[in-house]
């Protein structure tokens, strides 16, 4: 186990200077194709001429999906270096989150069955609080709670956030507070109950 964990450190190492190099470079491309398409570079040089060949082809579907929400195309680059930035951060939180739950599962199994069952009552709550979150970044993104990828947190959190919904009202009559709420509650429960459990 600890030779897997090893290997998962050394990929999270890579990972991270890979994204690294991955931003830079991409943040140097989006900011001459941006100024190949505000004009800040003559269109008729070889530099625009290349990236009007070579990059804006994969630029495309970025802007036609601007164009669809009302967006300005010439920002397609900005959006695809914010694309590049988070999916490294996420890609790394994920490795660094498996990362974990191996070490958390190596120790638990060395502590024998009392150590697995307070590994799964973890892992139980920390479901409920991914589902929580999802489900946040599905409302600020407007997206419909019956998509594939978000409908499982609807699943596992509606019957919490149901009831706390008769008792706080939306503040504004728009901002739901309940999400955060149950995060609170379940991050409680989550101590209480595993404190509980017998070492």
């Amino acid at each position: 186990m600890s030779a897997f964990i090893a290997t998962l450190d050394a990929i999270l190492l890579v990972a991270r200077y890979a994204f690294l190099v991955s931003a830079v470079a991409a943040a140097a491309i989006c900011v001459v194709d941006w100024a190949v398409r505000t004009r800040r570079i003559s269109p008729f040089s070889g530099v625009a001429r290349f990236f009007r060949g070579s990059i804006d082809p994969l630029m495309a579907p970025i802007e036609r999906r601007l164009v669809r929400g009302g967006g300005i195309p010439s920002n397609a680059p900005w959006w695809a270096l914010a694309a590049v930035v988070i999916g490294g951060i996420v890609v790394i939180w994920l490795l660094g989150f498996i990362r974990a739950q191996v070490e958390s599962a190596a120790f638990a199994a060395g502590a024998g069955s009392r150590g697995i069952l307070r590994l799964v009552i973890q892992w139980i709550f920390g479901i409920l609080q991914i589902a929580l979150f999802a489900r946040v970044i599905a409302s600020w993104i407007r997206t419909s709670g019956s998509s594939w990828w978000v409908r499982w947190s609807y699943t596992l959190t509606e019957p919490l956030l149901r009831p706390l919904r008769r008792f706080i009202p939306p503040v504004g009559g728009m901002l739901d507070l309940t999400p955060l709420v149950a995060y609170f509650i379940i991050t409680l429960l989550s101590g209480l109950v595993v404190n509980a459990l017998p070492l």
